[in-house]
């Protein structure tokens, strides 16, 4: 069984495509170093996944991760429908059938068998593990493979959503049902467009300050 917190694995991943702050798009895992950064503090949670143990960040792990990632995030376009997905995956995303197909690759580059795990006080859970010695690659993808399906296939997908807010491309997961942005600076962000639209709609001028970047 992967814990929701090991579910989140899924959704970080994501959005290391994100809003550069200057009006573009940016990518956390464009190199081994960034890759690196992303995997620093996460170890704890792909073990929990698939019992990953660590790993050095290269260039095989990094295309590894980054197919998971392009498949992940089709996958969200499709569980966010009929909204409109992240605008940074216009017309670059795999179709979901490939999407499924890449994710089923990456679970299955490993095989696992569950192992019990009982901590002392705690409740007895189920913790897939490698049931083979598999490359770094292999088991980070399958363990963020692994981490998607669990996400995908419980509770949270329904909660998924795409920030609508001008210039982000982030996803996230819903806390209440009226959020709509992903966090308070998209919400402001968001506000101060529909301000500047409606100043336009009653002037036919752009508002004071409209074009600031926030």
């Amino acid at each position: 069984m992967i814990s929701p917190m090991t579910e989140q694995l899924a959704l970080e991943l994501a959005v290391t495509i994100r809003h550069d702050g200057a009006g573009g798009v940016t990518d956390d895992l464009e190199t081994v170093d960034g890759l690196a950064q992303w995997l620093r503090g996460r170890e704890e949670r792909l073990r929990s996944a698939l019992d990953a143990g660590p790993v050095t960040a290269d260039e095989t792990v990094l295309s590894a991760v980054r197919e998971v990632r392009t498949a992940v995030r089709a996958l969200f376009a499709r569980a966010v429908a009929p909204r409109p997905a992240s605008r940074a995956d216009a017309g670059r995303l795999p179709t979901a059938e490939d999407a499924l197909q890449t994710l089923a690759r990456a679970a299955g580059r490993v095989p696992t068998a569950p192992r019990l795990d009982w901590p002392e006080g705690g409740e007895p859970v189920a913790v897939p593990t490698a049931a083979a010695p598999a490359s770094p690659a292999d088991r980070v993808a399958a363990a963020l493979a692994l981490a998607a399906v669990a996400l995908l296939t419980g509770p949270g997908r329904a909660r998924l959503r795409a920030c609508p807010a001008p210039r982000c491309v982030r996803y996230f997961l819903q806390d209440h049902p009226r959020q709509e942005w992903c966090k308070p600076s998209c919400g402001n962000r968001a506000r101060v467009a529909r301000h500047h639209a409606r100043h336009r709609d009653r002037t036919g001028g752009p508002a004071p300050g409209a074009g600031r970047e926030g």
